[in-house]
Order: structure tokens, then sequence, then C-alpha cells
């Protein structure tokens, strides 16, 4: 069976969770604490990087996100969550790098709320001209390849929902505010829902836990240079 090694609020491993059961494989969750587990031998051992998500299949094993992502793509096919059509498949491709390389980045400076308010600035500007993108590359279809779901949902889906939370609205993104709506009142996205205590709980954490991280990784780095 496969196994997933994840944390329930993280970014990268939800992706994933929603892939598993928007194509109903069996799979079992092992969470992961990241509050330091992540950095222990046992951990390790499965991804050198100290993070998840790590998917396990048989003697297989795979890290990083999008590559799992991937990975379940190709060796399960069955409910595609690709489209073959080469312009199509760009826009899907767009959404995740966009979704990874600009809007979660803004997400987690917006939730760490920091003193520098020029960071903070460039975080919401970043996060508002990724909404603006997503709302044009919508236009009126109901998922970014038109009617399928793909992995453009699975990826920014899980983040577009959470930034009224952060201070943006939705509003101004009718197309988008839509599209949201509809994939959270999927079953898949229920089943991986979090709870107001557990994000507000999250958010609480994330303004911690990157020191806990820096001084978890300088004991690795000490570590690995005495080796």
């Amino acid at each position: 069976m496969l196994k997933l090694y994840y944390a329930r609020p993280s970014a990268y491993a939800r992706p994933v969770w929603l892939a598993l059961l928007e194509k109903q494989l069996s799979f079992e969750l092992i969470p992961v604490d990241l509050s330091g587990e992540q950095f222990e031998p046992e951990f390790l051992a499965l991804n050198p990087f100290s993070h998840v998500p790590v998917l396990v299949d048989g003697d297989f094993r795979v890290i990083e996100s999008l590559a799992i992502l991937d990975y379940l793509e190709a060796r399960y096919p069955e409910r595609s969550l690709l489209p073959t059509d080469a312009m199509v498949l760009a826009k899907v491709r767009m959404v995740q790098m966009v979704t990874l390389n600009e809007l979660l980045p803004a997400v987690f400076r917006l939730l760490v709320r920091d003193e520098n308010s020029v960071e903070l600035e460039y975080a919401q500007l970043r996060a508002i001209n990724t909404l603006n993108y997503f709302e044009a590359l919508l236009e009126d279809s109901p998922y970014f390849a038109g009617e399928q779901l793909t992995l453009a949902e699975i990826v920014a889906g899980t983040l577009v929902h959470r930034m009224p939370d952060l201070g943006i609205a939705l509003t101004k993104y009718s197309k988008l505010n839509r599209w949201s709506d509809r994939l959270l009142a999927r079953p898949t996205w229920q089943q991986i829902a979090l709870s107001s205590e557990e994000w507000s709980s999250f958010k609480r954490r994330m303004r911690v836990i990157p020191k806990i991280w820096q001084r978890r990784r300088h004991q690795r780095i000490n570590a690995l240079s005495q080796q």
C-alpha cells in the first residue's frame, strides 16, 4: 500500500493527499510533527532534506511535491489529473509553478507577519498579482483545463481560499471565487479541510516554527560537517 508522510497543514503535502483521494487510491497517512520530527534520524533516512511530503510505493520512495504528483499520474493514470492538449497542459503547469513560486512564498510571509513592512507589502503584491493572473487564465471555465479537474486545482486550490484569512479578499475575483467554492464543495476537499481551530493553531505556530527550524538546521549542519 502507498504510504504518505505528511503534515495536515503543509501546503506541500496537501496537494499530494488530494491527488491520492481524487484518484481513489488506497494509502496510509503517516503524520510528521513539523515542530522537529522532520529532523530526526528516522525521517532523515526517508528524506535527507527534512521536509514533507514523502511517498513510499513498495520499495520506491519519492520526495518533492511536484515529483510525487507526476509519479502518481504516470504510475496510476486512472482518473487522470493532467490534460493531453499541449496548450491546456501548459496552462496547468503554469498554475502549478506560479502557485509554488509566487503565491506560496507570499502566503508564508503573510502568515509570519514580522515587523518588516516592506516585505509584508511585497508579499501582498505578489499574492494579488497571482490572483489577477489566475482570474484571467481561468476565463469562463469551471476549471483551468476547461471541464477537467487537474493538478492545477490540486495545487492552487489548497491555497487560494485562504487568502481572505490573510487580508486579501476574493470578492474582486468573481471567477476565481466561484472556482474556489466549487472545489471546497467536493468531498475530497472537505475530507482534508482544516478546522478553524487547526487553522488558527497553524497560524500561531508559523510565527515561531521558523525559529525552531533555524535552530535545528544549525544542529544538522554541525552534524553533517563532522561526518
